[in-house]
């Protein structure tokens, strides 16, 4: 399981979410993704604890808490949907004309 940390803060660091995090267990890997193009931090970031009953207490105890003057969301990550290639659907492209 992964925790889906969103509404922060975008001086964030990596740092700063195992602090929080490790009071709560061990904290394995945190991942902040950025923006391709810019570089900057999205506002969201994923952790991983060593196992679900520290994930739980973490979620349960951070979910809605201010931080940085952010109310944080804190959930259980869901898996990534599947998305639509980018030319509409993937058909064959011979098969238009």
């Amino acid at each position: 399981m992964s925790i889906f940390v969103g509404n922060l803060s975008y001086e964030i660091s990596q740092d700063d979410l195992v602090e929080v995090f490790q009071d709560y267990g061990k904290v394995q890997r945190v991942h902040i993704p950025v923006e391709k193009e810019t570089g900057r931090k999205r506002g969201f970031a994923f952790v991983e604890m060593e196992n679900k009953a520290q994930e739980a207490k973490a979620i349960e105890a951070l979910d809605g808490a201010d931080w940085m003057g952010r109310s944080i969301k804190v959930n259980e990550a869901r898996e990534r949907e599947a998305r639509a290639p980018f030319n509409g659907g993937g058909g064959d492209r011979k098969k238009r004309y």
